[in-house]
């Protein structure tokens, strides 16, 4: 007998020490589980974990119970009956035959058969963690033995419990500083909102694992729009509209965070939307920005068997909308700006266009009534001829400037027939304005987006119409090339050159050729010195 309680005694000691060596919180669970069954010689043995509410069981672990039992019997218990009675009253409690207390609701179907029965909680510093349950000891019942030595248990078990909750709680601290910190390096990094919020949104879900989350933002016309979601079935969902009087779009309205049990419940629940997303409960998370409300995150189904969120995912969720109202309200800006700046160039274009009309255009077809009035007055067919052919050759170069005026608003070549050629006509007509030797030599083998011919042609041109301008060049070569993921444009010229540190972009048209190469994610250097001519580059990603 004095052998026996060694031993036991030993295998105490020996299981408080792995106790203080595993981190992991379902590890110390599964060894306490086991080392209880070992200890008393239990055929059955179970762990609960009482919840946040401290009302119900969260977790359940069992040892003894096979898989093919335990799929028979269906749900775990939530801790009702005679495992209840320790959730309320943190004592340990040993019966004779469990189907004799009053307060066993008895055993579901399948469930294999218990009478003799110990249980005892798990506390430390007076806070209980959950209950250690005990059944079927061999051939006896539980002894005062048993009950001494689970409970010297249970008191190693929690102090082993707290320290894996804490490594857990740093370990999610670490995570959670590890993610914000890859989305605020992501706002300074990523221009583009749709990876922004795509990375916010699975973030978010990993962190606070949840079966899905959804980011809405407002449209023109009140409804929201899911523009980025992460889980289940998660592309589905993207781009789908909710209407101003879905559940976000109320609690967007409401401008403050929202947590919804149950959304089946809910009365302002979409009920269609809510069955589609399979969600049963909610958490609400509207993205304001100087007390506007601009998007809402919506986040459904924490893992697990209870779905509910928690305080500290709230939290969660709001660190999170405030890095995506930051990445929404930056993208909004940039968008301005580069429409305002897009609208400044056009209205720049617009009055050189207009004051070419006025100056140019309009001057010749004054001179062209002029003729008219001459050919109106001649008294001979020799006057009437020659006024005719003066007149001729005006209406001619009053053409050859309104062509020119129309290739500049926009080439019908380039629609037509695409870059290359776009360009081979842009040079020989440059050639031959100026007399300038042009070398010119491409070599794009398919059609490119619109947007990318625009820029590249406009580039060309409008460092063509730098040369005339600055440059006292007599050679321009324009090499323009097709490689794997881009399209690259040289233009270079043997003309005077100038000190860059000393040249304001905006005074030779480089600002805007800049701008214009960004719109499109392209990229622009130009290399310069007095006496040695200019070297522009741009390119631009396909």
């Amino acid at each position: 007998m004095a052998q026996d309680v060694r031993d036991r005694s030993r295998a105490l000691i020996e299981i408080g020490i792995a106790l203080t060596s595993e981190l992991s919180l379902d590890g110390v669970l599964q060894r306490v589980l086991e080392a209880a069954a070992t200890l008393t010689d239990a055929q059955y043995a179970a762990l609960g974990v009482i919840d946040a509410s401290g009302r119900s069981l969260e977790r359940f672990l069992t040892t003894g119970v096979d898989e093919a039992t335990r799929t028979a019997i269906g749900d775990l218990p939530h801790g009702r009956g005679i495992l209840g009675v320790l959730i309320r009253d943190a004592q340990p409690l040993r019966l004779h035959d469990l189907h004799e207390d009053p307060r066993s609701i008895g055993f579901p179907p399948g469930h294999p058969p218990m009478k003799t029965f110990l249980g005892v909680p798990i506390l430390l510093r007076g806070v209980a963690y959950g209950n250690l349950y005990l059944t079927e000891k061999e051939g006896v019942e539980f002894t005062d033995e048993d009950l001494e030595l689970v409970t010297l248990l249970a008191a190693q078990a929690a102090v082993a419990i707290e320290n894996a909750r804490l490594y857990e709680a740093s370990t999610r601290w670490s995570d959670q500083l590890e993610s914000l910190n890859e989305v605020a390096s992501a706002l300074v990094s990523e221009i583009d909102l749709q990876p922004l919020l795509s990375l916010i949104a699975d973030r978010l879900r990993d962190l606070i694992d949840a079966r899905l989350v959804t980011i809405s933002l407002p449209q023109a016309d009140g409804a929201l729009r899911i523009e980025a979601a992460s889980g289940d079935a998660a592309e589905q969902f993207v781009g789908r509209e909710l209407g101003t009087r879905s559940k976000n779009a109320r609690v967007l309205a409401r401008k403050r965070v929202e947590r919804e049990d149950s959304v089946l419940e809910d009365p302002e629940t979409d009920q269609e939307t809510a069955r589609l997303m399979q969600a049963r409960s909610g958490l609400y998370v509207p993205l304001l920005v100087r007390d506007q409300a601009i998007g809402i995150i919506a986040v459904h189904d924490k893992q697990g068997r209870d779905t509910r969120f928690r305080d500290d995912d709230r939290r969660l969720g709001e660190m999170f909308a405030q890095r995506a109202a930051v990445a929404v309200d930056l993208s909004r800006r940039v968008a301005q700006d580069a429409l305002r700046r897009i609208v400044a160039a056009q209205e720049l274009e617009r009055r050189r266009l207009a004051r070419e009309l006025h100056d140019e255009t309009g001057q010749a077809l004054t001179s062209i009534l002029l003729g008219l009035r001459t050919i109106e007055s001649a008294e001979t067919p020799d006057d009437v001829k020659g006024a005719a052919d003066e007149l001729r050759e005006l209406v001619l170069s009053t053409l050859h400037d309104v062509r020119r005026l129309a290739v500049e608003l926009r080439p019908k070549a380039l629609d037509d027939f695409g870059l290359e050629p776009a360009l081979e006509r842009l040079t020989t007509t440059f050639a031959e304005q100026t007399g300038l030797i042009v070398d010119y030599h491409a070599r794009i083998p398919e059609r490119l987006p619109t947007d990318v011919e625009t820029a590249l042609y406009r580039i060309v041109q409008e460092a063509l119409t730098n040369i005339v301008k600055h440059a006292q060049a007599t050679r321009v070569s324009v090499v323009v090339t097709r490689q794997r993921n881009s399209v690259k444009a040289v233009i270079e010229d043997d003309g005077v050159g100038f000190e860059q540190e000393e040249t304001r972009e905006d005074g030779l048209g480089l600002l805007g050729m800049r701008e214009r190469l960004q719109l499109v994610g392209g990229r622009f250097t130009i290399e310069s010195a007095a006496g040695s001519g200019t070297t522009l580059v741009a390119e631009v990603p396909t």
